[in-house]
């Protein structure tokens, strides 16, 4: 069963699963913002955005203050990854080509319960994927990086992870779908970084204790060769099967001022912590 968030007469689509500057991840965030501002104002409807970036670490804001941060961020950097610190919630995840990011942008934040945001997500992927699977669940997977409620897993392994960001009248419900390669490798590398960047320090923040073997791609769990390409169509059918497709998929002129805006923000939260960690 659908989510009413998603009966929508109508959804834009915004396709930027193709780009990734040295700068994009970050951007990543500041577009999201913009388009939570302009969908919330309902000067454009509710939205659907794709997007992919290769070998890019995302921190949580309590990540950025581990005590040991300096040495997990050199560990990353050996691996070939880059650290950016969002602004939505949640801790570190692991982004690669084989990982498919959809953003949902709901209006009416201020009158919808947060946790509608994260039930319509979890229904539209159970929907996409029903061809394929009935056990996609939602709970919280212990020894998962980013752990929370809204984990899904296929038997006990976790594949995806939802995260919610409301600016102003407007939310955007962020998931990331790990569709190929190898789980317990990228939950390997995030394990590495805990171990160097938090060590046996007692923190106030909840670390999670990474275990790599209760994560997996949707590939691994499903016995089916699969791509981020596939994943992005079967994202766009679905929702076209529901809704009606807008034509065109642009940010307009208003949204892209307010995403150099908060792109400012973002440049300079990561600034700040790029220059402690130097």
């Amino acid at each position: 069963m659908l989510h009413t968030l998603l009966n929508a007469p109508e959804f834009r689509i915004i396709d930027h699963s193709g780009e990734d500057g040295p700068e994009q991840a970050m951007a990543s965030f500041a577009i999201d913002d913009a388009l939570a501002i302009s969908v919330g104002e309902t000067l454009v409807p509710p939205t659907a955005r794709l997007w992919i970036h290769d070998r890019t670490i995302m921190l949580g804001i309590p990540d950025s203050r581990l005590p040991y941060i300096d040495e997990g961020v050199a560990y990353l950097r050996d691996k070939g990854y880059k650290a950016v610190v969002r602004n939505s919630g949640g801790l570190a995840v692991l982004l690669d080509k084989g990982v498919v990011n959809l953003s949902f942008i709901f209006p009416d934040a201020k009158h919808i319960g947060i946790h509608d945001g994260y039930q319509a997500m979890v229904a539209f992927i159970q929907y996409i994927f029903r061809d394929l699977t009935d056990k996609i669940e939602a709970f919280e997977v212990e020894g998962s990086y980013c752990p929370g409620t809204y984990d899904l897993s296929i038997d006990g392994r976790k594949f995806a992870g939802i995260s919610q960001r409301r600016v102003k009248d407007g939310s955007a419900v962020q998931i990331y779908l790990c569709v190929d390669g190898s789980g317990a490798a990228r939950a390997e590398i995030v394990r590495g970084f805990y171990e160097r960047a938090k060590k046996d320090a007692e923190t106030r923040f909840t670390f999670p204790e990474v275990v790599p073997e209760t994560m997996a791609s949707l590939e691994e769990l499903l016995h089916v060769p699969l791509s981020s390409e596939q994943v992005c169509k079967r994202i766009v059918d679905g929702l076209a099967s529901i809704t009606h497709i807008i034509p065109t998929g642009e940010m307009t002129v208003r949204e892209a001022e307010l995403q150099q805006e908060r792109m400012k923000l973002m440049r300079s939260r990561n600034e700040n912590f790029l220059n402690k960690n130097r």
